[in-house]
């Protein structure tokens, strides 16, 4: 079955229906989807949506761009927050998590540093319980892997990656995969598709990241899990692949990206 590996179920788009969505994404074959949280607002949430969502999972983390409203406290209630997931099996790593320069306000000296202080904080919870860590990194791939290099946890995902080959092996040197979704579908986005169709096989996971970055035949419509297998089909055609052949690697992907995802989902 397939895996969407990074989602918003909790979203307003989706008008309260979670769980309609979700099953509906089953149905297409989607035997899981990573629900990752934004705030500490919606921490309690996701959680709250993966325990009603037999095909739904969840991570815990504070996202860039809600950064700028963060208090300190909050830090100490995401590492508290994951001490308490820990013995949740549906509770699988620590994000949505990262640094984001592509906003303007966030690219300012004072909210540059505020998102790299959290981001490292965050790191440090991923390290210290063994926890993949699922990144944001919108213009920001550089300044991520030196992160990385500093706290590393023991792997995860960066979402969306739209960066160079360069930068893309730098990742998977350092144990992480890279997630691809509905922007591959757009034929005039070259690089991205040519980091899909080049990049190693087992460095790639798929995403969504619903009801964000819909792919090219829902565009500008709301995005949603159920699109993940014809995304893999996308992903099949630019390697020369069949859609089991790409159904079974980037599920294999996703074990090996979020190990707590054993157990949780089958072929």
């Amino acid at each position: 079955m397939w895996i969407d590996t990074h989602c918003h179920l909790d979203a307003h788009e989706f008008g309260g229906d979670a769980v309609g969505v979700a099953r509906q994404a089953g149905e297409a074959g989607v035997s899981m989807i990573v629900l990752v949280a934004v705030d500490r607002g919606n921490f309690a949430t996701v959680a709250g949506l993966a325990a009603r969502i037999p095909n739904a999972c969840y991570a815990l983390g504070i996202h860039p761009i809600f950064v700028p409203q963060a208090q300190d406290e909050d830090l100490a209630a995401l590492r508290a927050a994951v001490e308490a997931a820990m013995g949740d099996p549906k509770f699988v790593g620590v994000g949505e998590i990262g640094l984001d320069f592509f906003i303007p306000m966030l690219c300012e000296p004072a909210m540059r540093e505020k998102q790299e202080r959290y981001f490292r904080e965050q790191l440090r919870i991923a390290r210290d319980f063994g926890l993949p860590a699922l990144m944001h990194v919108r213009r920001s791939q550089d300044q991520v892997l030196k992160h990385l290099r500093q706290i590393t946890p023991p792997g995860g995902i960066a979402h969306a990656f739209n960066g160079s080959f360069q930068q893309a092996q730098n990742f998977i040197d350092l144990g992480f995969h890279l997630g691809f979704g509905g922007a591959m579908t757009f034929s005039r986005a070259l690089q991205i598709r040519r980091l899909a169709a080049e990049l190693p096989l087992d460095a790639i996971v798929l995403e969504t990241d619903a009801p964000d970055i819909p792919p090219a035949w829902v565009h500008p419509g709301r995005n949603s899990p159920e699109q993940l297998p014809a995304i893999g089909a996308t992903l099949g055609g630019l390697r020369g692949l069949s859609d089991d052949e790409v159904r079974r690697a980037t599920h294999r992907n996703a074990l090996a990206a979020i190990p707590r995802l054993q157990g949780l989902t089958g072929l």
